[in-house]
Parts: structure tokens; C-alpha cells; sequence
């Protein structure tokens, strides 16, 4: 089992306690520090325990999603403290009557009506995704790229459907199989390297990282419409085929650079170092 990480986030001022499970790859939060802090108790635990027998009574399995971990109290000691994933404390976040907690339901709404606005029409997802990956700082030409690479991925899980591979922890070790073949490292090794929790890999990758990403994606989607496999075990063999030319590629660019293509170097931090170089 990896190891869970414990550490603290500031909100309003106040401590959140926190864990990370590596396993999981999800962030805990103390549910009851957060009750705190939206709802101005002066008794966050009393207030906590009587939130939560409204919850069952209404049969809402919002508590039952809770778990159980031991954290460090304000006493100093390692007590059993109820934690909640983000999905979870969003939802608690929701039962919560007090002032404190509007922001966060009318920016619940905003997205539930932004998600229902994209169902009826998908291009607004798609202009979305771009204004925020400008606002984040990415480059125009990253950005489409990085659009692109999102075509080049709904191409390919379309393959996999059609081949009878179920969406979910099936596509999870196919994707896994196509970047260690081409990288040399599964997608959580990856993302270590690159120091990221829950971030998206791709939205982390330099623009060469990227490149060959689709490539083994794209030739993987190929192989697969040529081959028509059957089933998760006949993908997970074209996966691997389809990864291993991106792999190729990598190696065949390393030596006639003799650079490493895959770096913990993060797109957005390359090209700030590098204007930092223009500007010295």
C-alpha cells in the first residue's frame, strides 16, 4: 500500500487537516474542519454529529462515503476523525445552512448548469477548455495542441469501446500500458516524476512529451482498427505495440540529442525558466 501523506491547508485563515492516498489517488479532508469554518459553530463536532443523523434520516449516503482515519486533534494526540474525499465534502458542503457556505453551492450551481449547457452542445466545452487553459498561462500553441491531443484520446477510447473494453479501470491499465511502453514508466511513476497528485499528466507534459503521447495513442488506435481486437487482452496487447513506436521514437530523439525527453519539467515552468534566460 503507498503511503498516505498528511498535511495541512489554510482556508479563511484556518487549518484543514488533510491526507493524501496514493493508492486512491484522492485527497481527504477533516470533514469536521471544515464544518467549522462554514458554519461558524462554536461546537463543530456536536454540530458535525447532528448533521449527520439529519443525513441518514433523509437517506442520503453522503455519510456513509465518510472514512474513518486517524489524525493529529488540537490536543496533540492521534485521534479517529471522520474524512471525506472532495466529491463527498462537496456534498456535505451542500447540507450546510449558514452564509459561509453560499459561495461554494452557487459555484455548484454555475457548474451544473455549464455541464448541462455542454451536454446540448459540446463546443462550448471545447471554447471553455481553451480560455482556461489561457488564463492558466499556457501558450496558444500548447493549448491547441493540447485540444488536438484530446481528439486524438476520444478517437481512441471509441476504439476500445467498439472492442469491447469496459470504460473505467480497464481503459486505466490500457492508458498505463501505452505510457510505460513508450516512457519506460507506468502513468503513476510519471506523475511522481513530475511531482503531481490529482493534476492532469498531459496538462503537465513539455511540448515534445505531448507530441509522442499522441503518436502512441494515435498508432495504437491504428493498429487497433486494423487488427480488430476482441475484448480487454487483445487491446492490452495492441496497446502495447501501439506505445512501443512512440517508445522508438524517444529513444531514436535521445540519441541524436542526447537529451532526455522525459524530464520532471512541467510546460508551463520550461517556459518560464527559459524567458528568465532571455531576461538575464
Amino acid at each position: 500500500m503507498a503511503k498516505k501523506k498528511v498535511t495541512l491547508a489554510i482556508f479563511e485563515g484556518k487549518t484543514i487537516r488533510r491526507q493524501w492516498d496514493a493508492d486512491k489517488e484522492l485527497w481527504y479532508f477533516s470533514v469536521v474542519d471544515i464544518v467549522a469554518v462554514l458554519s461558524g459553530s462554536v461546537s463543530p463536532l456536536a454540530y458535525w454529529r447532528k448533521l449527520k443523523e439529519r443525513l441518514k434520516k433523509e437517506g442520503s449516503e453522503t455519510v456513509t462515503k465518510c472514512h474513518v482515519l486517524k489524525m493529529v486533534a488540537a490536543d496533540g494526540k492521534m485521534r479517529l476523525t471522520d474524512m471525506a474525499d472532495t466529491e463527498t465534502m462537496l456534498r456535505i458542503i451542500q447540507s450546510i445552512p449558514s452564509p459561509n457556505a453560499e459561495p461554494f453551492k452557487l459555484w455548484l450551481a454555475r457548474v451544473g448548469y455549464e455541464r448541462l449547457e455542454e451536454t446540448a452542445d459540446p463546443e462550448l466545452a471545447i471554447n471553455r477548455a481553451l480560455k482556461t487553459y489561457l488564463k492558466k498561462g499556457y501558450s496558444r500553441n500548447w493549448v491547441n495542441q493540447r485540444l488536438k491531443s484530446i481528439e486524438v484520446r476520444k478517437t481512441l477510447t471509441d476504439e476500445w469501446e467498439n472492442s469491447g473494453v469496459q470504460e473505467g479501470i480497464e481503459f486505466a491499465i490500457l492508458t498505463n500500458e501505452i505510457t510505460k511502453a513508450w516512457t519506460g514508466m507506468s502513468t503513476k511513476e510519471y506523475k511522481k516524476l513530475k511531482g503531481l497528485k490529482k493534476e492532469n499528466l498531459r496538462d503537465n507534459m513539455t511540448n515534445l512529451e505531448l507530441v509522442l503521447n499522441m503518436l502512441a495513442e494515435t498508432a495504437t488506435t491504428e493498429i487497433s482498427q486494423e487488427r480488430e481486437p476482441k475484448g480487454f487482452e487483445e487491446s492490452k496487447r495492441v496497446a502495447r505495440e501501439g506505445g512501443s513506436i512512440a517508445g522508438n521514437a524517444r529513444k531514436q530523439i535521445e540519441s541524436k540529442t542526447g537529451r532526455r525527453v522525459i524530464t520532471k519539467d512541467k510546460f508551463k515552468s520550461l517556459k518560464n525558466r527559459k524567458l528568465r534566460r532571455v531576461l538575464m
